[in-house]
């Protein structure tokens, strides 16, 4: 991700109620910063309409690599 994921991860987590897992914490992550989730997606899009055909390059879907990130960031908590 390009934005400070850092930060706002931590934003996440202080909102966070109840029990702490990688799904409650992807679908707050979608409610509070719906922005940077359309922008994630808009992204991939882009990418994916610019490859050419037979030439590609693996990016994965902006769900899978969000919640790998968040999967890897709530292990470091």
């Amino acid at each position: 991700m390009i934005i400070d994921q850092e930060q706002i991860f931590k934003d996440v987590l202080s909102k966070l109620e109840g029990t702490i897992n990688e799904q409650s914490f992807f679908n707050k992550f979608l409610e509070l910063y719906p922005e940077v989730w359309k922008k994630e997606k808009i992204m991939f899009s882009k990418f994916n309409k610019s490859k050419k055909f037979g030439q590609t390059i693996p990016l994965a879907q902006p769900e899978v690599s969000l919640r790998k990130d968040i999967r890897i960031w709530l292990q470091k908590q």
